[in-house]
């Protein structure tokens, strides 16, 4: 399991390091539903991200995650949904 949940700090670190950072948007901003795209953020740079976060934390995020993840709420939410485990019970 684990260490610990994916937060916002992962993901902002994760995107600079896979990807850099568009000068003209500040991620230390309030960014939680503000769509990729605006973030100067594309496909390609999701897929990259993507695979960072499944080396990171010991995850598969299927296309769909990716695609269908449009904020980086939406990331967080998906990537620590398959960070918890199941109830048991």
């Amino acid at each position: 399991m684990p260490a610990h949940e994916f937060t916002l700090e992962d993901l902002k670190r994760i995107l600079r390091e896979g990807a850099g950072a568009d000068e003209g948007v500040d991620l230390d901003g309030d960014i939680l539903d503000t769509d990729f795209g605006s973030l100067g953020y594309e496909s390609l740079a999701l897929l990259e991200t993507g695979g960072r976060i499944e080396r990171e934390f010991g995850i598969t995020l299927d296309d769909e995650t990716l695609t269908d993840a449009a904020t980086p709420r939406s990331l967080l939410e998906a990537v620590n949904a398959l960070l918890v485990p199941a109830e048991v019970g």
